[in-house]
Order: C-alpha cells, then structure tokens, then sequence
C-alpha cells in the first residue's frame, strides 16, 4: 500500500488500514521515527481516558463489590466448574 504526502504535509491512511485499527475522526495517533522508518501508534490511552469516569458504580461500595454482583464471584476467585 501506497500513501502520497500532500502539499501541506498530510497524508491519507488506506481505508483497510484504518479498518483494521478502527480508527476514525479524531483517533489520536502517535508518530514516532525508527531509523529511516516512520511508525504510527494507535494511543491507545486516549480512548481508555475518554470513558473513564463515565460508568458509575450505582448501588456497589467499590468494584469488586459490583464484580461480585456480575460474576457471581470475587476477583481472584477461580472459575466453577
């Protein structure tokens, strides 16, 4: 696969690229340079510290409390057979 550079310095990823790494408007991606190679980075953090805080814990004292409830178990726990 091919990219071209554009006259201000952008570029288009392939649409199976950015398929395969869901990336879509506003993904944040890391560039780093390797040698003579350029490596691109999906931040993965960006997306876990969007959500965070998101999600409340409604009724349960603390997580696993609430993975108690969903499981069945305690973390750590092993699975029954």
């Amino acid at each position: 696969m091919e990219a071209t550079v554009a006259e201000r310095g952008q570029i288009t990823l392939p649409k199976a690229v950015r398929d395969a790494l869901g990336l879509t408007k506003g993904t944040t991606l890391k560039v780093e340079l390797d040698g003579s190679r350029i490596v691109l980075r999906k931040n993965v953090d960006d997306a876990i510290s969007r959500v965070r805080g998101r999600f409340k814990l409604d009724g349960f004292a603390d997580t696993d409390e609430a993975m108690l409830a969903l499981r069945g178990r305690a973390p750590g726990e092993p699975l029954e057979p």
